[in-house]
């Protein structure tokens, strides 16, 4: 442990852990964006069969615990995660589209924007997860604006990941982030109009019941088929539920309402996939591809004849 890291800070974030059924592996001293000094925690779950399996989690040196909802929101954090760490492949989602990604490399907390626009930035990378035959990956710029950043309780990762991460993945269903070999960094905007004051709530997409289904078909398809031996996936998973704007409970409903089909094995709230599921590998790479193709820059054939508007 980094002496130079605040013992009331490590004390407060332990306490939360525990509660969230973590444990503590290794605090670091590390730095953001403009080098200053951050504080760097390793959590894991307890148990050797979980051994090797770790959550970073990156706050401002100056984070304090203290200010009051803060500490009740990390524990929550933390609980979600202490749950998504028993999944095969923590780091990954999937788009609506049909698209496995891998959220990593992402550089919290957030830093000002250096163009001297008032924005919050945080830096990350998106890499297609669908076993390596694509290669494929988007660093990412997310932004915050001034106004948005007054709705999040801390301008810090456990209070802005989940946002962060359904962003990005709303601007991929948009088909607004390109997957490359190599690139520049691309924006991904996070703005008010993804936050509904009425309701107190993040609304990203609105989808009904067969959509859901689907989501969680493919989802159980990729994360436990393809990418995670056949091992349960968390499918009560609060990330999701604000992707999709529902709610857990009818995450789980839905997964229920399938279990007698044989597409997937339900227990309690994960879920693992079936050879009746593995069979509709051609369907799911389709939509991969088609899902893929839909982040390309389309050329437009009326320019190449001259007929461009101007």
């Amino acid at each position: 442990m980094t002496a130079n890291v605040k013992s009331t800070l490590v004390s407060s974030l332990e306490t939360a852990a525990a509660q969230a059924g973590l444990i503590l592996l290794a605090v670091t001293e590390g730095s953001d964006f403009h080098g200053r000094p951050t504080a760097v925690f390793q959590l894991g779950l307890p148990g050797a069969e979980l051994a090797g399996r770790s959550l970073k989690l990156e706050l401002s040196e100056g984070f304090d615990f203290d200010k009051p909802g803060l500490l009740p929101t990390m524990t929550t954090h933390l609980a979600g995660e202490a749950k998504r760490l028993r999944n095969p492949r923590p780091e990954c989602y999937v788009t609506l589209g049909g698209l496995p990604l891998a959220f990593g490399q992402f550089q919290w907390p957030f830093h000002s924007s250096t163009s001297g626009a008032d924005t919050h930035i945080v830096h990350g990378e998106v890499q297609l997860a669908d076993g390596g035959t694509h290669n494929l990956h988007a660093k990412i710029a997310a932004s915050v604006t001034l106004t948005f950043a007054e709705i999040v309780p801390a301008m810090e990762q456990p209070y802005a990941e989940t946002f962060v991460y359904n962003a990005v993945r709303k601007t991929v269903d948009l088909g607004q982030l390109e997957f490359l070999k190599s690139g520049n960094r691309q924006p991904v905007p996070v703005t008010t109009r993804y936050y509904s004051r009425w309701q107190k709530k993040f609304i990203f997409t609105e989808t009904n019941d067969a959509e859901r289904l689907e989501y969680l078909l493919r989802k159980i398809y990729w994360l436990s088929g393809v990418l995670g031996e056949g091992k349960p996936v968390w499918i009560a998973d609060p990330r999701d539920a604000q992707y999709l704007n529902t709610t857990e409970a009818d995450l789980l409903r839905m997964a229920g309402d399938k279990a007698g089909e044989r597409l997937l094995v339900l227990d309690g709230e994960f879920a693992a996939v079936t050879p009746a599921l593995l069979a509709r590998a051609p369907e799911y790479q389709a939509a991969l591809e088609a899902a893929l193709n839909f982040t390309k820059p389309q050329f437009n054939e009326s320019m190449r004849s001259g007929h461009a508007n101007m």
